[in-house]
Order: C-alpha cells, then sequence, then structure tokens
C-alpha cells in the first residue's frame, strides 16, 4: 500500500530518530542556502510564452535614463543649495578667507585700490619742496632728492604690509563671513543676471565688493602714523570670484538647476525602479542600475577635474590662477563630497545585491558568515544565554526584518542633509551589524518527537 503522506519538514522533525532534534547550524546554513538557489532558478527560468520584447527594452532604458538623471540630480541639488541655503552657501566661502592665494589675490587688489588714492610721488616731492622752503641746507635737500625712490618704495611698502595683516588676520575672516551671509540673498540675482548688493554679475563675472576691506586698512594706517591716508575716500572695488565668458550660460543652466534641484532626485529613483521592476531578473537589474549610477559619478567627477582645468585656461589677463582655482574648488567642494556619497551608496548596492544572488563567491560569503555566527551563537547558547521568545521571533520574521533594516537605511540616507562618504560608510557598517545581530538571534525552536 502506498502512503501517501507528505514528506517531514527537516525544521519540524519527525521524520526519523533524530526527528526530534534541533538541526545543526551547518544543516539549516545549507537549508536555506538551497532554497535560495531554487527560488533564484526558478527567477531566472525560462520565460513564459509570449513575453514582448518591450518590456526587457523598457527596463534597460529607464535604467539608462535614471543613471543620465542622477547625474543633473546631483548638481541640481548642489545648484539649489548655493541658492537657498544661507548656512550651506557660507560654509562654502567661508574657507576663502583663510586660503593663502585668495589672501595674496585681494590684498594686491585693495593695495592697488590704496595707492591709487595716495599719490605716494607727489606726497614725496612735497616732502622735498618742504625741506626747500624751510632752508633745509642744500646737501641735506639734494639728499633728499636722491631719498625720493627708496622713500616711495618704503612708503608703498607700508601700504602693503598693512594691507596683508588686515587680510590674514582673524578680524577678516569674521568680515568675510559675515559680509557673505548678509548678502547671501544677492546671489540668487547675479545667478538669475541682476546686480545690487555686495554680490553683482556685469562684464561677465561674479564679483564681491572689498570697499569695507579698504576702510579697514585706512584705519591702520591713520592708527599707524601715516596721516594721508585719511584722506582716501570711500572705496568700492570688486574682488573677482567666478569670471566666464559663458557667464550668461551657465547663469541659465544653474537657474533651471535650481528649480528643479528639489524634485529631480526623487524622480531619478522612482525611474531607476521602474527600470528594475520591469526586468524579468530584479537583481541583476539592480546591480546594473546601481552600476549605473556609480559609473555617473564618476563621469562627474571627471567633468569637475576637467572643467576646472578648461576655467583656468580662459581666465582674464591678470588674475591669479591659484587664487582662481581655490575658489572653483571651495564652491565645488560639497558638489564633489556629493559625487562621493552618492557613488558610495550605488557601489555598495551593486555589491549587496551581487552578494545576495547564487553565484559560487556570494554562496561562499553567505555561507561563512551564517556559520561563523552560528557557532557564535550555539556557544552562547550552550553556555546559558536564553533566547527564547525573542529568538522564535526573529525566526519567523527574518525577512521582515532584513527589509525593515534596509528600509531604514535607506530613508537615513535620502533624508540626510548633504549626506558625506563618512555617513555611507557608516550607515553601512550599522546595517551589517544589525544583520549579523538579526543572525545571532535566529534561533529554530526546538520541538518534541
Amino acid at each position: 500500500m502506498t502512503n501517501s503522506a507528505p514528506p517531514p519538514d527537516p525544521e519540524k522533525g519527525g521524520g526519523g530518530p533524530s526527528g526530534g532534534e534541533q538541526l545543526s547550524t551547518r544543516e539549516r546554513s545549507e537549508l536555506d542556502e538551497l532554497r535560495h538557489r531554487v527560488s533564484a532558478l526558478e527567477s531566472t527560468g525560462p520565460s513564459r510564452a509570449g513575453r514582448h520584447w518591450l518590456r526587457p527594452t523598457g527596463s534597460v532604458l529607464l535604467i539608462l535614463l535614471a543613471s543620465l538623471l542622477s547625474l543633473l540630480a546631483v548638481v541640481s541639488v548642489w545648484a539649489n543649495s548655493i541658492v537657498r541655503d544661507t548656512n550651506r552657501y557660507v560654509a562654502t566661502v567661508a574657507p576663502l578667507a583663510s586660503n593663502p592665494d585668495v589672501q595674496k589675490a585681494i590684498t594686491n587688489r585693495v593695495t592697488t585700490a590704496v595707492l591709487a588714492q595716495i599719490d605716494v610721488e607727489a606726497l614725496v616731492k612735497q616732502l622735498t619742496q618742504a625741506a626747500t622752503q624751510k632752508g633745509a641746507p642744500s646737501q641735506a635737500a639734494n639728499l633728499l632728492g636722491n631719498l625720493s625712490g627708496p622713500i616711495t618704495s618704503g612708503l608703498k611698502s607700508l601700504v602693503s604690509s598693512t594691507v596683508e595683516r588686515v587680510v590674514s588676520s582673524s578680524a577678516f575672516e569674521t568680515v568675510w563671513v559675515n559680509a557673505n551671509r548678509s548678502v547671501h540673498s544677492a546671489v540668487d540675482k547675479a545667478l538669475t543676471g541682476e546686480g545690487g548688493g555686495a554680490v553683482s554679475l556685469k562684464n561677465n563675472q561674479v564679483a564681491i565688493d572689498v570697499g569695507p576691506i579698504v576702510a579697514k586698512v585706512k584705519d591702520q594706517l591713520v592708527k599707524a602714523g601715516f596721516g594721508p591716508a585719511a584722506r582716501i575716500p570711500a572705496v568700492h572695488t570688486d574682488f573677482v570670484v567666478f569670471a566666464s565668458k559663458d557667464i550668461g550660460k551657465i547663469k541659465t543652466y544653474m537657474r533651471v538647476l535650481e528649480i528643479v534641484g528639489s524634485w529631480l532626485p526623487i524622480v531619478a529613483v522612482l525611474i531607476a525602479a521602474a527600470g528594475v521592476y520591469l526586468a524579468a531578473n530584479r537583481r541583476r537589474a539592480l546591480i546594473w542600475a546601481a552600476l549605473g549610477w556609480f559609473a555617473a559619478m564618476l563621469l562627474l567627477g571627471i567633468t569637475l577635474t576637467v572643467s576646472r582645468a578648461i576655467y583656468l585656461d580662459h581666465l582674464p589677463v591678470g588674475t591669479s590662477d591659484a587664487a582662481a582655482g581655490a575658489v572653483y574648488d571651495a564652491l565645488v567642494r560639497f558638489l564633489r563630497a556629493s559625487v562621493r556619497a552618492v557613488g558610495a551608496v550605488a557601489l555598495v548596492t551593486a555589491i549587496g545585491a551581487y552578494l545576495s544572488g547564487p553565484s559560487r563567491v556570494a554562496v561562499l560569503t553567505r555561507t561563512g558568515c551564517r556559520r561563523s555566527i552560528g557557532a557564535l551563537r550555539d556557544v552562547a547558547v550552550s553556555a546559558g544565554l536564553p533566547l527564547g521568545a525573542v529568538g522564535r521571533f526573529v525566526h519567523r520574521f527574518k525577512r521582515w526584518i532584513g527589509g525593515v533594516v534596509l528600509a531604514v537605511a535607506a530613508v537615513v540616507l535620502f533624508t540626510w542633509n548633504y549626506p558625506t562618504t563618512a555617513v555611507v560608510v557608516w550607515t553601512v557598517v550599522i546595517v551589517l551589524v544589525a544583520f549579523a545581530i538579526r543572525e545571532f538571534l535566529d534561533a529554530v525552536p526546538t520541538r518534541s518527537a
């Protein structure tokens, strides 16, 4: 007579002498891997008849589109933050106040502006004439005339050193930060082509008025005993932050990116998700989508480096290349940080999707981790650690717990204001620790025979 009873479940026991015993860690791991492989083979099995070619083609096109949009999304978020976020803008330009190349460029610009208001040669000439009129000996007058060159040079050196002390002081950093914070609203006007305020757009240049620095230099010169400096009027002179003959086009692009910056990242993620959903093998599609985003970030990073060289090659004559390079690096510093962060997330996603697959490397990696954690759990249980209801709960809802961990990590990264590579790395570490704890607590309940 044929026995029609179903085969015993290895996890529930009842199939032999050892049916009431709990499966060993190795047996449970091998059983889980077998189930995973069967599921993977079923998902990659032959397509059902009549599957239309539009579905895989649409998946590829959506993934490519999402990769392109990811590049634009990162740039748009950066442009949007520079225009709308005052703290972000100040954090972007604040380091320039202590940059030696920028300090040197501002020192030269302010020195030129101050000397333009003080005719040093005329002052020396007046001094010589005054000495003659006061009845000084002819030899002294002649000596004073012969020293007109060194005296002129000394006065210019006095002005230059005074400007340098002001620009390199901590007070200047405070003035620089406060000035940029107070005029941040004018940045939007500069990017949209409207002038006004301390930031203006004219002659294809974005410039900041450093007139207040001239006023401080004037006060320092007067305190140093250089009386003629008191006659320096209020001077408005510009320090060029950015200059390009294509500033009009850049202005338009920045305005467009500023408008779409708030929702373009969401659109890119949704399109990538749609591409993965349409694919026959969604795990493989997820890997390619993540690699597409990583490639887009790599391309953007290379573009920023090449653009820097092109920008410096097209600077106006007389502009300091070192200072211009420092300004460029400061303006794109957070953009580069975002590129690295998004690239890191994409690479981690691709690796995670690969390690969840049926490949030999993935299986060995998962098996090794499970056996190691399982051995540690067995030792802890043998030492008297009671898992009890916690172990049964984790075993029952193991997949749900893993999904929640990944969802929380995704929400944290997506809602974090300007995440850095360090934030991504720490998030990955915490996720791995959470999965290790889940595996440690996953205790199969022991059933009696």
